[in-house]
């Protein structure tokens, strides 16, 4: 938090000429002695800040220093608010994100702050749910930790096929995509790295006595995916949409990759890996879509249904 509190009073000092020690004690809730440690602090990192005695006396930066604001403009830092204001929504630890974009706020002078928070209030990206999903917070919290500790954590995992199995892993980061949350790092008993979805794991706990070496990867290039990506990992998926589900199929796949009849009907051709996931989106189309090809997966939807309607059939 130290370098938080750092950062903050750079921001306060280059938006106000002058600001009290006592001030910004009680604004951090820190002694009035810790503040010109931070000070000093600062000025061996070479911040020109300085120290004026008297009654009307203070600590602000000296004449004409500026941070480049150049490097990020308003519109910019609209869109770091409007990153932040989203990830809070799903945060565990959204106090922090909240003090992050009041810092940011900060930056923007008086006279453009209305148009900034104008700018920062026409997109909003809810991650959150609809209902309180307190546990997913916990574990999510507990996983933070780990990652932050390098501390490996011991779980039950039930994956898609229903089979479960005890796992010892080392956490590396955290993944939002498509409403569902995972951790990715290196599973110990497969040695190999992995992701596992937050709502299979079970009895989670975090070995605090032990810390693990976390190998040198390249997370921007999402790892997870280039698995998942493979072209031999990969079947080639006909499906044909009735008109009712023409919005569906552009919204899941795009308009650029559909082909639209004259009957209204439209056909999109893709590339996903098979597995259970793949037949279940699928289905979540319900009768609006129709697998054309390939045929073994065709088959496969036609003899899920027929099962469904023995489940829904007649009780006589």
């Amino acid at each position: 938090m130290k370098i938080d509190r750092l950062l903050a009073i750079v921001i306060l000092l280059l938006n106000r000429r002058m600001i009290q020690a006592k001030e910004l004690a009680e604004r951090f809730e820190v002694s009035v002695r810790t503040i010109y440690r931070d000070i000093d602090a600062l000025a061996r990192a070479g911040i020109p800040v300085v120290t004026y005695q008297g009654a009307g006396g203070g600590i602000g930066l000296s004449e004409g220093y500026r941070l480049d604001r150049a490097l990020l403009n308003d519109e910019e830092l609209a869109a770091i608010v409007t990153a932040l204001r989203s990830l809070a929504t799903s945060d565990p630890e959204a106090d922090r994100s909240s003090l992050l974009l009041e810092k940011i706020q900060q930056i923007i002078p008086v006279s453009r702050a209305e148009h900034f928070r104008f700018r920062t209030e026409q997109f909003i990206v809810d991650y959150s749910d609809w209902g309180g999903r307190g546990e997913l917070q916990e574990l999510l919290t507990l996983l933070k930790q780990a990652i932050s500790g390098l501390h490996p954590v011991h779980f039950r995992y039930k994956d898609a096929e229903g089979r479960i199995s005890s796992r010892s892993f080392e956490p590396y980061t955290l993944v939002l995509k498509h409403h569902q949350w995972y951790v990715y790092g290196r599973c110990m008993e497969r040695e190999q790295f992995r992701m596992f979805k937050l709502i299979r794991m079970r009895e989670v706990s975090m070995a605090e006595d032990f810390t693990f070496a976390r190998e040198p990867i390249v997370l921007e290039e999402l790892p997870w995916q280039q698995s998942w990506n493979k072209p031999d990992n990969r079947i080639r998926l006909v499906l044909r949409f009735s008109p009712d589900g023409a919005h569906l199929a552009e919204e899941w796949f795009g308009h650029e990759t559909l082909e639209e009849h004259v009957d209204g009907r439209t056909i999109v051709t893709c590339h996903f890996p098979e597995n259970d996931w793949l037949y279940r989106f699928i289905l979540s189309f319900g009768v609006n879509v129709e697998v054309l090809e390939p045929p073994h997966v065709r088959d496969g939807i036609r003899a899920m249904v027929q099962q469904m309607q023995h489940h829904y059939g007649d009780a006589t």
